[in-house]
C-alpha cells in the first residue's frame, strides 16, 4: 500500500506538471506517453502470439498525433492537406505484412491498427481539449484529469464501504453499482467546483463532462479488464509499482477523452 501511495503521488505530480508547464511540454509529454501506452498494448498482443507490425504502427502513431497537434494549435491549410498522407502511412501496415511469413496476416494487421484506434486516437482527442477554444488553455485537460481521478477514487471508496451489487462481475468482480454511482456523483461534484473557477465553460457543461467521464471511464476500465482476461494477465505492465502498467492507469481515459471532446465541440460550436 505504501508503494502504491508513493507511486500515485508522483504520478499525479508529473501529470499535473505536464499540463501546467505550457503548450510545448504538454504536447511532447503526451506524445511520449501515447507511444509508451501503444508499446504496452503491442507487447501484450505479442505475448498472446500476434505478430504486430511495430515499425509501421509507431510511424502511424507519431504521424497521427503530431499532425493533429499541428492542426489544432496552428490550423494552417498545409497541415490539413497533410492528412491525405495517412492513406500512405496506413497502407504501409499492409505492405510490411507482405514481407513477413505469418499464418495470420490479417490478424496482425487488425491488431496493429486497433492499437492506433484504441490508444493513439484518444490521446489525440485529449491533446485537442487544450485548444478547443483556440489558444492553449490548460483548464480543460487539467479539469478532465481531476474529474477522472475523482471518479476512480470515489468509485473505489464508495464501493469498498457500501458496495453490494456487482456491476459487471464477469469482467471485473470488484466493481459494484454503488461504487459506480458514487464515483459519478463525486466526479460531478468536482466538475461543479471546477465550473465555479474556470468560467470559460458554463458550470453545467463541467457536470455533464464529469458524468461522461464517470460512465465511459468505467466502461474503458471494463473493456481493458476484458482484454487482460482474454490473454490471462493481471496487469498490463510493471512500469508503475503498485499500480501495474500505463494502460491500467489510462483505461478510463482512453474511452472518455474522445467523447468529452465531442460533447464540448458540439456545445461550443452551436
Amino acid at each position: 500500500m505504501k508503494t502504491r501511495a508513493i507511486t500515485g503521488f508522483f504520478f499525479i505530480i508529473v501529470m499535473v506538471g505536464s499540463v501546467l508547464l505550457g503548450q510545448n511540454i504538454f504536447t511532447a509529454f503526451y506524445l511520449a506517453l501515447c507511444i509508451a501506452c501503444l508499446e504496452e498494448f503491442y507487447s501484450l498482443n505479442i505475448k498472446s502470439g500476434i505478430q504486430i507490425n511495430r515499425v509501421t504502427g509507431y510511424l502511424n502513431a507519431f504521424f497521427i498525433y503530431a499532425l493533429f497537434a499541428l492542426i489544432v494549435s496552428h490550423d494552417q491549410p498545409l497541415f490539413h492537406r497533410l492528412c491525405f498522407l495517412l492513406t500512405f502511412t496506413i497502407a504501409l501496415v499492409f505492405l510490411q505484412e507482405l514481407f513477413k511469413i505469418s499464418v495470420a496476416p490479417l490478424t496482425n494487421i487488425a491488431y496493429t491498427l486497433l492499437g492506433l484506434v484504441f490508444v493513439v486516437v484518444p490521446f489525440t482527442f485529449f491533446h485537442s481539449l487544450a485548444f478547443i477554444q483556440g489558444a492553449y488553455n490548460f483548464h480543460l485537460p487539467l479539469g478532465f484529469l481531476l474529474m477522472l481521478w475523482a471518479n476512480d477514487t470515489g468509485a473505489y471508496l464508495v464501493g469498498m464501504s457500501i458496495g453490494r451489487h456487482k456491476l459487471f462481475e464477469r469482467h471485473s468482480p470488484k466493481k459494484t453499482w454503488e461504487g459506480f454511482i458514487g464515483g459519478v456523483l463525486i466526479s460531478a461534484g468536482v466538475g461543479y467546483i471546477l465550473g465555479l473557477y474556470y468560467t470559460e465553460i458554463y458550470w453545467l457543461h463541467w457536470i455533464v463532462m464529469a458524468v461522461i467521464i464517470g460512465c465511459f471511464g468505467t466502461m474503458g476500465d471494463l473493456v481493458e479488464s476484458m482484454f487482460k482476461r482474454s490473454i490471462n494477465i493481471k496487469d498490463s505492465g510493471g512500469i508503475l509499482p503498485g499500480h501495474g502498467g500505463l494502460l491500467d492507469r489510462f483505461d478510463g481515459f482512453l474511452m472518455a477523452a474522445p467523447l468529452v471532446y465531442t460533447y464540448l465541440y458540439l456545445v461550443l460550436n452551436t
